[in-house]
Protein backbone atom coordinates (compact mmCIF):
# COMPACT_ATOMS: atom_id res chain seq x y z
CA UNK A 1 0.00 0.00 0.00
CA UNK A 2 1.48 3.38 -1.27
CA UNK A 3 1.87 5.70 1.48
CA UNK A 4 -0.84 8.74 1.94
CA UNK A 5 0.18 11.84 -0.16
CA UNK A 6 1.68 14.93 1.94
CA UNK A 7 -0.37 17.52 2.94
CA UNK A 8 0.78 20.47 0.94
CA UNK A 9 2.43 22.91 2.99
CA UNK A 10 0.85 26.40 3.61
CA UNK A 11 2.05 29.33 1.96
CA UNK A 12 3.21 32.69 3.32
CA UNK A 13 2.09 36.36 3.30
CA UNK A 14 4.38 38.81 2.70
CA UNK A 15 4.01 42.34 3.35
CA UNK A 16 6.05 44.43 1.07
CA UNK A 17 7.34 47.78 1.58
CA UNK A 18 7.30 49.79 -1.78
CA UNK A 19 9.00 53.35 -2.78
CA UNK A 20 7.40 56.76 -1.50
CA UNK A 21 8.34 58.15 -4.55
CA UNK A 22 11.74 57.49 -5.94
CA UNK A 23 11.49 53.89 -7.36
CA UNK A 24 15.16 53.42 -6.59
CA UNK A 25 14.23 53.03 -3.05
CA UNK A 26 12.54 49.21 -3.99
CA UNK A 27 14.70 46.81 -2.08
CA UNK A 28 16.45 43.84 -3.99
CA UNK A 29 14.58 41.46 -1.39
CA UNK A 30 11.42 43.40 -2.37
CA UNK A 31 11.82 42.96 -5.97
CA UNK A 32 12.57 39.33 -5.43
CA UNK A 33 9.59 38.60 -3.29
CA UNK A 34 7.52 40.30 -5.84
CA UNK A 35 8.59 38.29 -8.76
CA UNK A 36 8.42 34.81 -6.80
CA UNK A 37 5.01 35.00 -5.25
CA UNK A 38 2.04 33.89 -6.93
CA UNK A 39 -0.36 37.09 -6.97
CA UNK A 40 0.63 40.94 -5.66
CA UNK A 41 -2.51 41.99 -3.59
CA UNK A 42 -2.19 45.73 -4.04
CA UNK A 43 -4.06 49.02 -3.04
CA UNK A 44 -4.35 49.89 -7.03
CA UNK A 45 -3.29 47.43 -9.80
CA UNK A 46 -2.62 50.24 -11.72
CA UNK A 47 0.09 51.90 -9.96
CA UNK A 48 1.48 49.09 -9.20
CA UNK A 49 1.79 47.28 -12.08
CA UNK A 50 3.67 50.67 -13.37
CA UNK A 51 5.98 49.72 -10.30
CA UNK A 52 6.54 46.26 -11.43
CA UNK A 53 6.76 47.21 -15.07
CA UNK A 54 10.10 49.76 -14.43
CA UNK A 55 11.36 46.64 -13.06
CA UNK A 56 10.61 44.55 -16.30
CA UNK A 57 8.31 42.46 -13.74
CA UNK A 58 4.77 40.66 -14.99
CA UNK A 59 2.67 39.45 -11.80
CA UNK A 60 -0.51 38.37 -11.43
CA UNK A 61 -2.40 41.47 -9.36
CA UNK A 62 -5.04 41.25 -6.97
CA UNK A 63 -6.99 44.37 -6.07
CA UNK A 64 -7.33 44.97 -2.49
CA UNK A 65 -8.77 48.36 -1.35
CA UNK A 66 -10.34 49.35 1.63
CA UNK A 67 -13.71 48.55 -0.09
CA UNK A 68 -13.39 45.05 -0.69
CA UNK A 69 -11.17 43.84 1.84
CA UNK A 70 -12.75 42.49 4.62
CA UNK A 71 -14.70 40.32 1.85
CA UNK A 72 -11.84 39.38 0.08
CA UNK A 73 -9.81 38.28 3.21
CA UNK A 74 -11.13 34.78 3.32
CA UNK A 75 -10.23 33.96 0.10
CA UNK A 76 -6.35 35.27 0.46
CA UNK A 77 -6.76 32.82 3.51
CA UNK A 78 -7.78 29.78 1.35
CA UNK A 79 -4.68 30.77 -1.11
CA UNK A 80 -2.56 30.63 1.17
CA UNK A 81 -3.66 27.21 3.04
CA UNK A 82 -3.06 25.84 -0.39
CA UNK A 83 0.14 26.54 -0.70
CA UNK A 84 0.33 30.28 -2.07
CA UNK A 85 2.77 32.18 -1.36
CA UNK A 86 1.72 35.91 -1.81
CA UNK A 87 1.95 39.70 -1.32
CA UNK A 88 0.59 42.63 -0.10
CA UNK A 89 1.41 46.14 -1.29
CA UNK A 90 0.13 49.75 -0.84
CA UNK A 91 0.30 52.31 -3.15
CA UNK A 92 3.55 53.45 -1.35
CA UNK A 93 5.28 53.06 1.49
CA UNK A 94 4.55 50.26 4.38
CA UNK A 95 1.18 48.96 3.63
CA UNK A 96 -0.99 48.80 6.78
CA UNK A 97 -0.03 52.17 7.89
CA UNK A 98 -2.79 54.61 7.08
CA UNK A 99 -3.56 52.01 4.28
CA UNK A 100 -5.43 48.57 3.53
CA UNK A 101 -4.27 45.19 5.09
CA UNK A 102 -5.05 44.89 8.16
CA UNK A 103 -8.28 42.62 8.00
CA UNK A 104 -6.14 40.46 5.61
CA UNK A 105 -3.02 40.65 7.94
CA UNK A 106 -5.37 40.10 10.86
CA UNK A 107 -6.97 36.92 9.04
CA UNK A 108 -4.32 35.03 8.18
CA UNK A 109 -2.61 35.14 11.51
CA UNK A 110 -5.74 34.34 12.96
CA UNK A 111 -5.63 31.36 10.91
CA UNK A 112 -2.17 29.96 11.80
CA UNK A 113 -0.48 31.28 8.83
CA UNK A 114 2.94 32.47 8.41
CA UNK A 115 3.37 36.27 7.66
CA UNK A 116 6.45 37.91 7.05
CA UNK A 117 7.79 41.49 6.66
CA UNK A 118 9.50 42.83 3.58
CA UNK A 119 10.92 46.29 5.28
CA UNK A 120 11.71 49.50 3.34
CA UNK A 121 10.25 53.09 2.64
CA UNK A 122 7.85 54.74 5.15
CA UNK A 123 7.04 58.27 4.69
CA UNK A 124 6.22 58.94 8.65
CA UNK A 125 10.13 57.68 9.62
CA UNK A 126 11.21 59.23 6.48
CA UNK A 127 10.19 62.48 7.79
CA UNK A 128 10.82 62.08 11.69
CA UNK A 129 14.62 61.25 10.36
CA UNK A 130 15.18 64.88 8.95
CA UNK A 131 12.65 66.70 11.21
CA UNK A 132 14.96 67.95 13.82
CA UNK A 133 12.12 67.28 16.27
CA UNK A 134 12.85 64.97 19.13
CA UNK A 135 11.97 61.15 18.09
CA UNK A 136 12.77 58.39 21.09
CA UNK A 137 9.22 59.10 21.83
CA UNK A 138 6.46 59.75 18.89
CA UNK A 139 2.97 59.25 18.20
CA UNK A 140 1.68 58.45 14.85
CA UNK A 141 -1.72 59.90 14.41
CA UNK A 142 -2.20 59.21 10.34
CA UNK A 143 -4.98 61.39 8.60
CA UNK A 144 -6.89 63.86 10.54
CA UNK A 145 -10.54 64.18 10.25
CA UNK A 146 -11.53 65.71 6.89
CA UNK A 147 -14.80 67.85 8.81
CA UNK A 148 -13.21 71.23 10.83
CA UNK A 149 -15.17 70.45 14.33
CA UNK A 150 -13.89 66.51 14.40
CA UNK A 151 -10.33 67.82 13.43
CA UNK A 152 -10.40 70.39 15.74
CA UNK A 153 -11.32 68.12 18.36
CA UNK A 154 -8.69 65.62 17.62
CA UNK A 155 -5.69 67.99 17.71
CA UNK A 156 -7.37 69.67 21.16
CA UNK A 157 -7.16 66.13 22.61
CA UNK A 158 -3.92 65.75 21.64
CA UNK A 159 -2.20 69.27 22.73
CA UNK A 160 -1.08 67.54 25.89
CA UNK A 161 0.59 65.10 24.57
CA UNK A 162 4.47 64.90 25.28
CA UNK A 163 5.79 62.49 22.40
CA UNK A 164 6.31 64.11 19.11
CA UNK A 165 3.12 63.67 16.91
CA UNK A 166 3.19 62.97 13.18
CA UNK A 167 0.27 62.94 10.65
CA UNK A 168 -0.87 62.77 7.46
CA UNK A 169 -2.23 65.49 5.34
CA UNK A 170 -3.23 66.32 2.04
CA UNK A 171 -2.58 69.01 -0.36
CA UNK A 172 -6.32 69.81 0.07
CA UNK A 173 -6.65 70.48 4.04
CA UNK A 174 -2.56 71.57 4.90
CA UNK A 175 -3.34 75.31 5.15
CA UNK A 176 -6.62 74.47 7.01
CA UNK A 177 -4.80 71.91 9.34
CA UNK A 178 -1.98 74.32 10.35
CA UNK A 179 -4.10 77.33 11.16
CA UNK A 180 -6.27 74.71 13.15
CA UNK A 181 -2.92 72.93 15.05
CA UNK A 182 -1.97 76.60 15.68
CA UNK A 183 -5.24 77.01 17.86
CA UNK A 184 -4.46 73.83 19.11
CA UNK A 185 -1.01 73.91 19.95
CA UNK A 186 -0.24 77.48 20.09
CA UNK A 187 1.83 79.78 17.78
CA UNK A 188 4.83 79.04 19.04
CA UNK A 189 5.18 75.23 19.25
CA UNK A 190 7.59 73.70 17.43
CA UNK A 191 7.21 71.85 14.11
CA UNK A 192 8.33 70.70 10.64
CA UNK A 193 6.42 70.01 7.33
CA UNK A 194 7.98 66.90 4.87
CA UNK A 195 6.25 67.15 1.42
CA UNK A 196 6.74 65.17 -1.37
CA UNK A 197 9.43 63.48 0.16
CA UNK A 198 12.02 61.41 -2.20
CA UNK A 199 10.43 62.98 -4.93
CA UNK A 200 11.70 65.75 -7.24
CA UNK A 201 10.83 68.47 -5.27
CA UNK A 202 11.20 67.60 -1.60
CA UNK A 203 10.87 70.00 0.78
CA UNK A 204 11.27 69.74 4.67
CA UNK A 205 10.51 72.79 6.52
CA UNK A 206 10.85 73.39 10.04
CA UNK A 207 10.30 76.55 12.66
CA UNK A 208 7.17 77.39 15.05
CA UNK A 209 3.44 76.26 13.69
CA UNK A 210 2.62 80.01 13.24
CA UNK A 211 5.63 80.41 11.10
CA UNK A 212 5.23 77.14 8.69
CA UNK A 213 1.01 78.42 8.59
CA UNK A 214 2.32 81.46 6.79
CA UNK A 215 4.83 80.48 4.72
CA UNK A 216 2.38 77.18 3.47
CA UNK A 217 -0.10 80.60 3.06
CA UNK A 218 2.37 83.03 1.34
CA UNK A 219 4.16 79.89 -1.02
CA UNK A 220 1.26 78.16 -3.08
CA UNK A 221 4.47 75.75 -4.11
CA UNK A 222 3.96 74.85 -1.06
CA UNK A 223 0.49 73.98 -1.08
CA UNK A 224 1.21 70.80 -3.64
CA UNK A 225 1.77 67.45 -3.14
CA UNK A 226 1.68 64.71 -0.07
CA UNK A 227 2.46 66.20 3.11
CA UNK A 228 3.86 64.81 6.75
CA UNK A 229 2.91 67.03 9.41
CA UNK A 230 5.40 66.77 12.70
CA UNK A 231 4.51 68.89 15.99
CA UNK A 232 6.80 68.54 19.03
CA UNK A 233 5.56 67.84 22.56
CA UNK A 234 5.23 69.76 25.47
CA UNK A 235 8.39 69.94 27.56
CA UNK A 236 7.60 71.37 30.73
CA UNK A 237 4.64 71.82 33.08
CA UNK A 238 3.51 75.39 31.97
CA UNK A 239 2.88 73.98 28.57
CA UNK A 240 1.13 71.53 29.97
CA UNK A 241 -1.02 73.71 32.27
CA UNK A 242 -1.36 75.87 28.52
CA UNK A 243 -1.97 72.53 26.58
CA UNK A 244 -4.83 71.60 28.95
CA UNK A 245 -6.35 75.55 28.91
CA UNK A 246 -6.53 75.09 25.15
CA UNK A 247 -8.63 72.29 25.31
CA UNK A 248 -11.20 73.12 27.72
CA UNK A 249 -11.39 76.50 26.27
CA UNK A 250 -11.69 74.26 22.95
CA UNK A 251 -14.86 72.45 24.51
CA UNK A 252 -16.43 75.83 26.22
CA UNK A 253 -16.21 78.10 23.00
CA UNK A 254 -19.09 75.90 21.28
CA UNK A 255 -21.71 77.03 23.88
CA UNK A 256 -19.82 80.56 25.39
CA UNK A 257 -18.61 83.63 23.58
CA UNK A 258 -14.84 83.94 23.90
CA UNK A 259 -14.15 85.96 26.22
CA UNK A 260 -16.42 84.16 28.89
CA UNK A 261 -15.16 80.63 27.68
CA UNK A 262 -11.34 81.92 27.81
CA UNK A 263 -12.21 83.05 31.81
CA UNK A 264 -13.66 79.69 32.88
CA UNK A 265 -11.09 77.97 31.38
CA UNK A 266 -8.59 80.14 32.81
CA UNK A 267 -10.27 79.74 36.05
CA UNK A 268 -10.44 75.97 35.83
CA UNK A 269 -7.04 74.82 34.03
CA UNK A 270 -4.46 77.53 35.63
CA UNK A 271 -3.66 78.70 32.51
CA UNK A 272 -3.05 81.87 31.22
CA UNK A 273 -6.43 83.79 30.56
CA UNK A 274 -5.30 86.38 28.16
CA UNK A 275 -3.07 82.97 26.38
CA UNK A 276 -6.35 81.29 25.53
CA UNK A 277 -8.44 84.49 24.17
CA UNK A 278 -5.80 85.09 21.95
CA UNK A 279 -6.76 81.93 20.39
CA UNK A 280 -10.07 83.54 19.18
CA UNK A 281 -8.84 86.82 18.93
CA UNK A 282 -5.69 85.75 16.16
Amino acid sequence: MSSPTAARAAGTLFVVATPIGNLGDLSPRALDTLRGVAAICAEDTRHTRQLLAHYGVEQSLVALHEHNEAGLAERIVARLQAGESLALVSDAGTPLVSDPGFRVVAAARAAGLRVSPIPGPSALIAALSVAGLPSDRFAFEGFLPAKAGARRERLARLAGEARTLIFYESSHRIDETLADAVAAFGPDRPAAIARELTKLFETVLDGSLAALHARVVADADQRKGEFVLLIQGITDEADAQLAEGRRVYAKLIEHLPPSTAAKLAAELTGAPRKALYAVATG
